[in-house]
């Protein structure tokens, strides 16, 4: 099951140590199987959604040897709705793939169900966002040159076999997007060097260097890449909290003497510091966790019509992450994507029901909390249309 792939899976086959002592410190290499992985895509599943969807650069895109594909190698100017657009030439993508191009598709996690369930359930384990990309690629050509990521991520090959070296940390550790220093470069040596196979999965973690190259045959894998919170995060978080503060409010004393700009200064480091001790990292990230966003979803006609489902319509929870319920007086409180949703104390039973299991039909659902299949019934089309449930 795709939803369960990191959760149960790789944790699994790795070990429980993951999240606490290697994530984004640590090179790991894991084998789930092929049959773990085969659900996710297969070729065929491919070829449908290059057909039926428009997709075109930079969204889908090729490379060669370090170096984009000029468009016109592989697209044509085109109009569809009449909006002007880059269309791919099937046997001009055919004819790139084979002279040793790779296909590369950002977030195919929004574009094909198995890969959405994988991601979702990666987002369950690391509490951050994902995002899915899928490398195509045949003879041992490269795409990439040897570089690194600003994010940290999970490898798993689906097809054929691709050559990795992964180098490690390089002279600036943990590098970021919005960063002072982009010219950093790569160590001496390399940590793990090797060909990796169907349902092969490899961390690597945020500004490791690595090379990748193609072995002779086809090549496909998803990049699974998440960014995770760091301090910088935080001091962020703080500052925002300091217009809170009527004394951060102040304008600064530009033309003062320099004995008060000092003080001025002090003060506002002292109520930065008492920000810092009444919001720490925990509040932190709690609130990041209560600001996650849901997938864009719609369940139609349900959320619209008002009808109401019956014993076998399906139920399933929206939120990404667990959702925690907070008593307030007499309603049960949860928040969802930074929105405070309240019900009656009479729902908590049906709410820990979903939150636990995130889909359940609504006969179950009602089992599962103790009540009448009516009242499972009642609260599911209340939900459908804040959109805290899909119904099918």
């Amino acid at each position: 099951m795709t939803d369960r792939l990191f959760t149960e899976t790789l944790l699994a086959a790795v070990g429980e140590d993951l999240l606490r002592t290697r994530l984004s410190e640590d090179f790991v290499r894991a084998d789930v199987g092929a049959a773990a992985v085969a659900p996710l895509l297969t070729f065929e599943a491919l070829s449908d959604l290059l057909s039926t969807h428009q997709l075109e650069p930079p969204r889908l895109r090729l490379h060669r040897a370090g170096r984009p594909v000029p468009l016109g190698d592989y697209t044509t100017v085109g109009e569809a709705s009449g909006v002007t657009r880059r269309l791919v030439r099937p046997e001009a993508l055919y004819e790139q793939l084979r002279g040793g191009a790779s296909l590369v598709l950002d977030g195919i996690d929004r574009l094909h169900p198995p890969i959405r369930a994988a991601a979702d359930d990666l987002m369950r384990l690391v509490h951050e966002r994902v995002q899915v990309n899928l490398y195509l690629i045949w003879g041992d050509s490269h795409g990439f040159d040897t570089h690194w990521d600003d994010h940290d991520t999970f490898i798993v090959q689906l097809a054929g076999t691709k050559h990795w070296q992964v180098h490690g940390q390089g002279t600036r550790p943990y590098p970021m997007k919005e960063d002072t220093d982009h010219a950093h470069r790569p160590p001496e040596g390399t940590v793990w060097e090797g060909v990796v196979h169907p349902g092969e999965v490899l961390h690597v973690p945020r500004g490791w260097w690595h090379t990748v190259t193609g072995t002779g045959g086809v090549s496909m894998h998803l990049t699974f890449g998440f960014t995770r919170a760091t301090g910088v995060d935080w001091a962020r978080w703080l500052v925002e909290r300091l217009h809170d503060v009527e004394f951060a409010r102040t304008d600064l004393p530009r033309f003062a003497a320099p004995e008060e700009r000092r003080k001025h200064q002090h003060a506002l480091l002292r109520h930065l510091v008492d920000l810092a001790e009444q919001h720490g990292i925990d509040d932190f990230l709690a609130d990041r966790d209560a600001r996650f966003p849901r997938r864009q979803s719609f369940s139609l006609p349900w959320a619209v019509d008002g009808a109401t489902p019956g014993p076998d319509t399906v139920v399933e929870f929206t939120p990404i992450l667990p959702a925690a319920l907070r008593q307030e007086e007499q309603k049960v409180a949860l928040t969802v994507a930074g929105r405070r949703y309240a019900f009656p104390q009479t729902a908590r039973p049906l709410l820990e029901a979903l939150v636990e299991a995130r889909t359940l039909t609504v006969a179950e659902l009602a089992e599962r909390a103790g009540v009448p299949v009516d009242t499972a019934a009642a609260l599911a089309r209340v939900l459908v249309r804040h959109h805290l449930v899909l119904l099918r």
